[in-house]
């Protein structure tokens, strides 16, 4: 596997290891563990971890901390995924849409249109699919899903109105490189485009793309409507963020601890929702009074001319069975 090498994670490895040292040290038998993300502390990342960590030290009178490193101090957020499958670190958030070559699983969440609705959401993550999900994931990898995280939904991002379905026609799309989402926003007659997250500002000014996904909170805080103020209104993925354990850790931990982690993790979770979802209502009204355009999009249609190409590549991709699930889940 090829991942960022060297300087970082030669850090992130020296860390962990001088925070084993640390952990091994006697201290009125309490146990410390170590919880890395990718996000500032301002964040519903940080504030979930937070959450997480007051929760737990509650349940475990304190036989349990946490120690939260934040902004990547550890690595990117797949460097500490891969830290977890190894046993090096105990807990973090993970973006699903990271760790596909760790679970084939994980792809699930890159397809668009997979929700009809929050509450549809709410009913595939806490209801069968999302155990059969976490069942595999940690089949896969050897890290156990706690709880999902998430709640924003996403939408198009343009420098140009988007009056209807037409305006998509030959759109340069900034999109992740994943076969569901290039296959579908192809269909939509976009050209999918990939560029770095940290380029997109310029590429918008510059016209290198015409547009981008993206949910409103970052829409927001990397001020994109600045230069591209034309929001339509798809809604065609709503956000998932896998709060994750090593079974290293799991194994080691007793079974009261465990159920403590276990219900940490389920009281977060819907903190964690919530706060994301008020956020992303926030961030609507503050980019519409900062000038920003909302157009509703025809979701409807745009499922039907995806429907046909999007499933031969969930097909191909051997992710029929979980789709369907998900479908049918009422």
């Amino acid at each position: 596997m090829s991942h960022r090498p060297s300087a970082h994670r030669g850090f992130a490895t020296a860390l962990l290891m001088t925070l084993a040292l640390v952990a091994i040290v006697p201290h009125a038998q309490a146990r410390e563990l170590i919880f890395g993300h990718g996000a500032t502390e301002d964040t519903a990342y940080h504030l979930s971890a937070e959450r997480f960590k007051q929760l737990l030290e509650e349940k475990t009178d304190g036989g349990l901390t946490v120690n939260i490193y934040s902004n990547s101090v550890l690595g990117h957020e797949t460097e500490m995924f891969e830290q977890q499958t190894a046993g090096a670190l105990d807990l973090s958030i993970v973006n699903p849409g990271l760790i596909s070559e760790f679970s084939h699983t994980a792809s699930i969440f890159s397809i668009p249109f997979l929700y009809r609705d929050l509450d549809h959401w709410r009913h595939v993550l806490d209801g069968e699919p999302g155990r059969e999900i976490a069942r595999r994931i940690e089949k896969e990898t050897g890290v156990k899903v706690l709880a999902y995280y998430g709640g924003s939904t996403r939408q198009i991002v343009s420098t140009r109105p988007l009056e209807n379905l037409d305006a998509l026609r030959g759109m340069k799309l900034r999109t992740n490189p994943t076969r569901p989402v290039i296959t579908a926003w192809a269909a939509l007659g976009t050209q999918p485009t990939v560029m770095a997250y940290k380029e997109i500002y310029t590429g918008l000014q510059l016209g290198a793309i015409d547009g981008l996904l993206n949910e409103a909170e970052w829409i927001y805080r990397m001020r994109f409507h600045e230069v591209a103020p034309y929001i339509g209104l798809s809604e065609h993925d709503i956000t998932v963020r896998l709060l994750t354990l090593s079974d290293d850790t799991w194994d080691s931990l007793t079974p009261a601890q465990r159920q403590a982690v276990q219900a940490a993790a389920d009281e977060s979770e819907q903190y964690a929702r919530n706060l994301q979802i008020r956020l992303d209502k926030e961030s609507r009204d503050k980019l519409k009074e900062e000038g920003a355009t909302f157009y509703p999009m025809d979701r409807e249609r745009m499922q039907q001319l995806v429907a046909e190409p999007l499933g031969r590549v969930i097909d191909d991709m051997g992710l029929g069975d979980l789709h369907e699930l998900i479908i049918d889940t009422d």
